[in-house]
């Protein structure tokens, strides 16, 4: 069942910007890596980066998906809205 304001989220909500960071750092991972192995003989510390950063993006959005955002939860304050 989506939230009753599932467009809002998906526009504003920081959880899911850094999902879609995360995301984009796993789709680009193998194409970087591709490309450091023809211009590098080790490219041992990029991968590692790679993985780091898609690693942090992801415990980032899980952080701030248990924070409340005014812009989309409005004066809800923790509370959950009104069944109906």
């Amino acid at each position: 069942m989506l939230v009753h304001n599932w467009r809002a989220v998906l526009r504003h909500a920081w959880s899911v910007r850094l999902m879609a960071l995360a995301l984009l750092f796993i789709v680009l991972e193998p194409v970087i890596n591709f490309v450091a192995a023809t211009w590098v003989s080790r490219n041992l510390y990029i991968q590692l980066a790679m993985s780091a950063a898609t690693g942090l993006f992801a415990v980032a959005a899980i952080v701030a998906r248990i924070f409340v955002q005014q812009k989309i939860s409005g004066e809800l304050n923790g509370k959950p809205p009104a069944e109906g």
